[in-house]
């Protein structure tokens, strides 16, 4: 639980300091090549959720976000028992965090708020250091689902679980 959490904060305080940077050093449309021409800053301000879907309906993304930062903080991080887990959803958490901040505290108002998007790839989104522990996290935890990683540190095998094994039980004769 510590891991999880370390890293929930570590997480929203990267995103939220790079984003206070931007903020403050760029003014909004301002591109700066970084690495041309594979990365460069983009400051935009975006209302809606990836590739600025749903702008008009702000509000339901500050709903979803704080639902998911509750439900896995209270729900979840409790039965976690792998460090592989520990990471994927402490990085969701502080990603998830860090951008219901923008929602919760930037302009235009409260829950509203308009998220800082500043890294530019070629023909890809604008997106934040808050986007990129999301999406990060959420491919780890597909991951573990795939493999049968339970969030508990058990291996589903063979449609039972197993605790912390590294080899599954031998099937009995019969059940195949």
């Amino acid at each position: 639980m510590l891991l999880t959490t370390a890293l929930a904060v570590i997480a929203l305080v990267l995103d939220q300091v790079t984003k206070r940077i931007v903020v403050s050093n760029m003014y909004e449309g301002q591109a700066i090549d970084v690495f041309p021409p594979l990365l460069r800053w983009y400051f935009i301000r975006n209302s809606g959720a990836a590739f600025s879907m749903g702008e008009s309906v702000t509000w339901i993304f500050t709903i979803i976000q704080a639902a998911v930062l509750v439900y896995v903080a209270i729900f979840l991080v409790r039965k976690i028992g792998s460090l592989p887990w520990a990471l994927a959803l402490g990085g969701l958490m502080g990603g998830v965090a860090g951008n219901l901040t923008d929602r919760l505290f930037r302009p235009p108002s409260f829950g509203h708020g308009h998220v800082v998007d500043f890294i530019a790839l070629p023909n890809f989104a604008i997106f934040n250091v808050a986007d990129m522990f999301i999406v990060c996290s959420m491919i780890g935890i597909c991951l573990l689902l795939f493999t049968g990683r339970e969030i508990d540190g058990s291996r589903a095998a063979h449609g039972k679980k197993t605790k912390n094994r590294t080899e599954a039980e031998p099937e009995a004769p019969g059940n195949e």
